[in-house]
């Protein structure tokens, strides 16, 4: 099994028919598809109701699914689900798609450890047509399903329908699947789910191109009637058809003043359409399933549609945590000057810094809020570049700032920095560019699962040549780590991990001051065992020793703040000791922490033996932080047993 297995809850809760008289008489799209029409609009209803009584208490992704409710009606209603094929993009838009896929009984147990997973999941459902987690991967995965179907000769026709959204459509994989489904004469529909959002604020030109694109609908009608008709009676034929829909788009932008992005592209376009008005979204989709070839339906809708708080102001609604039903406010929990969030930690070093440091720049692709950029932004909105959902750009670009004698910090999730791998090592680390990654989310993030765990990070950009790789234990290192990387004699590419959550800060006034680079530092002293761990597992790993102590062990403990370079003090100190070692991290034991001392152990004779405690070789699915470390065996009782173990072999020894 390459996923960790764990319990699966099989508790059920029927919606209540009182409060959501169709939704609960609704267990698959076949039951939907039995209604009339009429009554879809009260299906809808039902649904945003289930969402925001569910959401409040659970929560999980509400703005995006609540303004996605008609479209996934519609697309349910008119497609024969599971035989023709959704492909979400992302997976935010789709709680109303599993309500209406059987699992409106189990949403309570959404995100939760061994519950339902916050994205579509194929091992979930057969509805769940393809894993959605990352933006812009839907275009290419349904074209390769339209185009397996039609290889097979598949009988009836399957229909295979990408839903792009969230601004997902700005991603450079979405481009290059567009691309590739314009010389491909497949069955493949693209809706275009057009919020004007992504996680904060749209930006960029696509975006604007978008919001005033139009289509007329008498030319698109006379246009599909006039192209059956010429086809029927043999005036167009396949071959001549590329050269006959160029000239129409170019009597069209002619006509219209307009050039269209998906028609230069020679993917029919229809839109945009109000991707609220159910009925005609019905119409329009039983119109347009039928022509072959790829096709593109722009509908515009509004993140958090039914419910005002959200549609007002969106992007804090887009995981807005738990909040009261009726008033929409929300339940945060105020920030602790001396345990802050990590992420606060970072934008409110980095503004401090970029006031002092005029070379200082900030990136990050999407998420200015969740990174906590914004801080930066609100006061040097000059020098941060939000690029959208364009990671591999982020980094190309930050490249070209440092190449020009900027110090760009940039700022993107762990999970999400990992499709700019190339980017990191092409265009940064070969020229040795002074880019500070910061990578936030690092390590087991919690209840968006295993899509979103940040746990490969130490051990990949461990492997690139010249990268210095450093994870602090608290928001003192951290602040120090930042001060540090934007020094003038820093050199080369910097990767700066750190997690979700909150960090101790001792001395929030202090002033900031540098950090030896290499340098671990001891934490506790131990006659029986030494530990090694790094970043901010370390106040697990000392609650794992004090439940060792109890049980007679003593061990040191070594923050190590470095993978690369590893403090090689710290290595000859506890090797030459000649104690069992314990490495405990929060990332995967491959290639990381436990790996890095076992070679500088094997390269320097040593034969000491070594307990890894990290991520497991598999994927981690989701579940509350504490409960994935008790899975992984990376808890502190976890800590205390290996501690114990080691302890009484060595001293059996």
């Amino acid at each position: 099994m390459t996923t960790l297995q764990v319990q699966a809850d099989e508790s059920v809760h029927k919606p209540d028919a009182k409060l959501y008289p169709l939704l609960s008489s609704i267990n698959s799209p076949e039951d939907l598809r039995k209604l009339p029409v009429d009554a879809l609009g009260g299906v809808c209803v039902d649904i945003r109701r289930f969402l925001i009584d569910s959401l409040s208490s659970n929560p999980g992704h509400f703005a995006s699914s609540m303004g996605a409710v008609e479209l996934t009606v519609a697309l349910h209603y008119v497609f024969n689900t599971p035989y023709d094929r959704i492909v979400w993009d992302v997976g935010h838009q789709a709680y109303g798609h599993k309500l209406l896929t059987g699992r409106a009984e189990r949403f309570h147990t959404n995100r939760k450890l061994g519950g339902l997973s916050g994205f579509p999941n194929p091992d979930e459902s057969e509805y769940d047509t393809f894993t959605a987690g990352h933006a812009s991967n839907s275009i290419s995965a349904a074209l390769g399903m339209a185009a397996a179907s039609a290889l097979k000769k598949e009988e009836p026709p399957r229909h295979v329908v990408a839903v792009i959204g969230d601004a997902s459509i700005s991603g450079g994989l979405a481009f290059e699947g567009l691309n590739n489904a314009a010389n491909t004469n497949s069955n493949l529909l693209i809706i275009l789910n057009d919020n004007d959002m992504s996680i904060d604020r749209n930006v960029g030109s696509l975006n604007s191109y978008l919001a005033h694109l139009t289509a007329s609908k008498s030319y698109n009608n006379f246009r599909y009637k006039l192209a059956k008709l010429a086809r029927r009676i043999g005036l167009v034929t396949e071959s001549g058809k590329g050269r006959i829909q160029r000239f129409n788009n170019s009597l069209k932008s002619l006509i219209t003043k307009e050039q269209n992005i998906f028609e230069g592209l020679n993917i029919r376009y229809f839109g945009p359409f109000d991707g609220h008005d159910l009925p005609r979204i019905i119409r329009v989709l039983n119109d347009i399933k039928d022509i072959p070839g790829p096709r593109l339906l722009h509908l515009r809708t509004v993140k958090g549609k039914g419910f005002a708080p959200a549609e007002n102001d969106p992007a804090p609604w887009h995981a807005p945590g738990c909040f009261d039903p009726e008033s929409g406010e929300r339940k945060g929990e105020a920030d602790d000057k001396h345990n802050p969030k990590f992420q606060n930690v970072f934008g409110s070093t980095l503004k401090e810094l970029a006031l002092k440091n005029d070379r200082i720049v900030g990136i990050t692709a999407a998420m200015s809020s969740g990174t906590s950029m914004s801080m930066v932004q609100e006061v040097l909105p000059d020098r941060v570049f939000d690029v959208g959902i364009s990671e591999g750009h982020a980094v190309t670009f930050a490249g070209g700032l440092a190449k020009e004698g900027m110090l760009p910090f940039v700022a993107i999730y762990s999970a999400f920095i990992q499709r700019a791998y190339d980017n990191i090592i092409h265009d940064v680390a070969v020229q040795s560019l002074p880019v500070t990654f910061c990578i936030d989310r690092a390590g087991l993030v919690g209840e968006d699962g295993v899509t979103h765990h940040g746990v490969l990070d130490l051990a990949y950009m461990r492997a690139i040549p010249g990268m210095l790789v450093a994870a602090p234990r608290d928001a003192d290192t951290l602040r120090s780590l930042l001060y540090t990387a934007q020094l003038p004699e820093r050199k080369g590419a910097w990767a700066i991990r750190y997690p979700r959550g909150r960090g101790r800060c001792e001395n929030p006034d202090a002033p900031l001051t540098p950090i030896a680079i290499g340098k671990g530092e001891q934490l506790r002293e131990g006659t029986d065992v030494s530990v090694l761990s790094i970043g901010a597992i370390a106040s697990e790993v000392k609650k794992g020793l004090d439940l060792a102590a109890r049980r007679g062990i003593s061990a040191s403990h070594y923050d190590m703040i470095f993978l690369k370079p590893l403090d090689e003090e710290i290595l000859r100190k506890v090797a030459g000791a000649g104690k069992p070692i314990v490495t405990v991290e929060d990332g995967t034991v491959e290639g990381g922490l436990g790996g890095a001392v076992l070679e500088w152990l094997s390269a320097n004779g040593y034969t000491i033996p070594v307990t890894r405690i990290g991520v497991p070789d598999a994927f981690v699915p989701q579940g509350k932080v504490p409960q994935l470390f008790k899975l992984c065996g990376m808890d502190a009782e976890a800590i205390a047993d290996a501690v114990v173990k080691a302890g009484k072999e060595g001293v059996g020894k």
